[in-house]
């Protein structure tokens, strides 16, 4: 994970920018519902509907994933990002339209474009780990 996640801008943390556990739980959430919607990744997430324990599990590790690495809390102690993703053969077109799905909702729930570009870096961040095509 990026260390640089949790720096502080000033003397607050992007955890603190992001609301704590709730507003990050808020940005997952949307996100989900997002992605459900998204004709260039929907594919990909809705034979979850008929598994929401499974849902409920993935939202929880992402949200702690995002809570350590915006400064949180929180500790995550799930798989890689490499390893959750890999054989997934996620190409670019997906990866960019799951992080437009992200920043969309952010703006949507008021986040500040401070707050939207410092999460857009760590997403970019992690892009080498997840697109393996």
């Amino acid at each position: 994970m990026n260390t640089s996640l949790g720096q502080k801008l000033g003397t607050v943390t992007l955890y603190e920018r992001l609301g704590g556990y709730p507003g990050i739980r808020r940005i997952v959430d949307g996100t989900v519902a997002a992605h459900m919607q998204n004709p260039t990744i929907k594919d990909r997430f809705l034979p979850y509907l008929d598994q929401p324990d499974r849902v409920e599990e993935i939202k929880q590790h992402t949200c702690m994933f995002f809570s350590q690495g915006s400064g949180g809390p929180q500790s995550y102690e799930g798989r890689s990002m490499t390893e959750i993703h890999s054989g997934m053969e996620i190409d670019d077109a997906e990866y960019d339209a799951a992080v437009d799905d992200i920043v969309t909702t952010m703006q949507a729930l008021g986040y500040d474009t401070e707050t939207r570009e410092d999460v857009l870096v760590i997403l970019k961040s992690l892009k080498a780990d997840i697109i393996h095509v």
